[in-house]
């Protein structure tokens, strides 16, 4: 199909691009990479009125690196984040992620805000900052505020961005040394949306049991969330088959998925686990060469 008619603005600041979501309400629409509003225009599931184009706005596609964590703007694409050298340490766990994302061609596109602001509960992004406990940084006709990312999220494609506002920025915390982690995704093709997926990292207490465990999962409950069940199950344990056994188990039974045409929601519930035990496996090994056997029956 062939979108509606629409008026284009493309704005120098991101004041300006707040006032004309603001003298348009509920009628204009952001629009950066695109990837997700111009197929929902093709189809008229969407139809705004105006759309503001944030292409012109400064810094809202840099990439910064400090002792306070990684801030990226919302312009930043995903291609920018693959190749940054300096994520390789200031946040491994995100360019894993973002490797996982689509094909090519949309990774070259795609961008850091839009993707939160779309808030599909299959995407990496969204996962990797609650997994975090990042924050989005929002600008709105009363000024900025700051928003946790587990509070950002509402539902399905449900955030708590107001019509007349945009997000500039995301905060990752620091990343800290020695930290293990993994990600891990299934779908059924390369650059398919994830059946299931899980982000994880822990830190290791001087015992060497697991400590400050966080568990994300990408498309295997109704918005990005962690599972906390999974991170008590691993808390204050040492890391061997029987606590990843329990903290798989944990996680099948707390992913709440819908089943649709790719899979029931009890697949996306085993794989949850499987996918958990798998990427357990991988953090401990990247770092100390450990492998384990996991009865996956």
């Amino acid at each position: 199909m062939k979108f509606s008619e629409f008026e284009y603005e493309a704005p120098a600041t991101a004041a300006e691009a707040v006032r004309l979501l603001a003298s348009r309400l509920g009628e204009a629409k952001l629009i950066a990479g695109g990837q997700s509003l111009l197929p929902t225009m093709a189809y008229r599931l969407a139809q705004p009125a105006l759309l503001v184009d944030v292409k012109n706005i400064p810094d809202l596609n840099r990439i910064a690196t400090g002792p306070d964590g990684v801030r990226l703007g919302a312009r930043t694409r995903w291609r920018d984040i693959e190749d940054s050298a300096a994520l390789c340490t200031a946040h491994p766990l995100l360019k894993e992620a973002i490797r996982h994302v689509a094909h090519y061609q949309i990774r070259n596109r795609g961008t850091v805000g839009g993707s939160l602001a779309h808030a599909d509960p299959a995407p990496e992004l969204p996962c990797i900052g609650v997994t975090c406990e990042a924050v989005i940084q929002v600008l709105g006709p009363q000024g900025e505020r700051l928003v946790k990312a587990e509070d950002f999220f509402l539902g399905p494609l449900s955030t708590v961005l107001a019509d007349d506002e945009m997000i500039l920025e995301l905060r990752l915390p620091a990343w800290r040394d020695g930290r293990r982690w993994a990600f891990q995704e299934f779908s059924r093709r390369p650059g398919d949306f994830a059946l299931a997926g899980i982000a994880l990292f822990y830190d290791l207490d001087a015992e060497g049991r697991v400590s400050n465990a966080h568990v994300g999962v990408v498309g295997a409950c109704q918005r990005s969330q962690r599972l906390a069940a999974a991170e008590n199950a691993l808390n204050g344990k040492p890391l061997d088959a029987a606590t990843i056994a329990a903290a798989a188990a944990a996680a099948r039974e707390e992913a709440d998925p819908t089943g649709d045409l790719h899979a029931s929601a009890e697949y996306r519930k085993a794989l949850t686990g499987t996918l958990l035990e798998r990427a357990l496996l991988q953090a401990s090994g990247r770092q100390e060469g450990i492998t384990m056997e996991i009865d996956n029956a």
